[in-house]
């Protein structure tokens, strides 16, 4: 399950920003190049995987809305054949930041079904057993 589809980018940027990002052959189509758009939706989610994997059972089966922005700004990211603007630059940076908290545990995704992978122990673990010293058997010592 990919976390950003083209449909979502055309809504986000628009379209006639989605053709200017991918339409690269050597005789302008005016269209969206769809296996460009493909090949950057997968990159994204690759990297997106990569911090996901400390703490997230992987493939998530619920959409996060969190990962479907980051994934859109990583996404028009590597679309930039060139230098993008700074807007584009720093909603990257932030995108990588936030996957970077997700993976710390700073940030959490919130949904029914996410479960954290099975990696042991998780806690505490406590043991009961008789107490040696009680108030009986201390007497005298108090």
């Amino acid at each position: 399950m990919p976390y950003v589809t083209q449909v979502q980018l055309i809504l986000r940027v628009g379209e006639p920003a989605l053709v200017a990002l991918t339409d690269r052959g050597q005789f302008a189509t005016g269209v969206i190049d769809d296996a460009t758009v493909d090949r950057a939706i997968a990159d994204a989610d690759a990297v997106i995987d990569g911090y996901l994997a400390r703490r997230y059972q992987l493939p998530l089966t619920v959409a996060q809305p969190l990962l479907v922005k980051v994934a859109g700004d990583i996404v028009l990211y590597n679309l930039h054949t060139h230098q993008p603007d700074p807007k584009v630059e720093a909603d990257w940076k932030a995108a990588i930041q936030t996957l970077r908290d997700i993976s710390a545990g700073t940030v959490a995704l919130t949904a029914a079904g996410l479960e954290a992978p099975n990696v042991g122990g998780s806690g505490a673990r406590i043991t009961d057993r008789a107490r040696d010293l009680t108030q009986d058997n201390m007497k005298g010592l108090i």
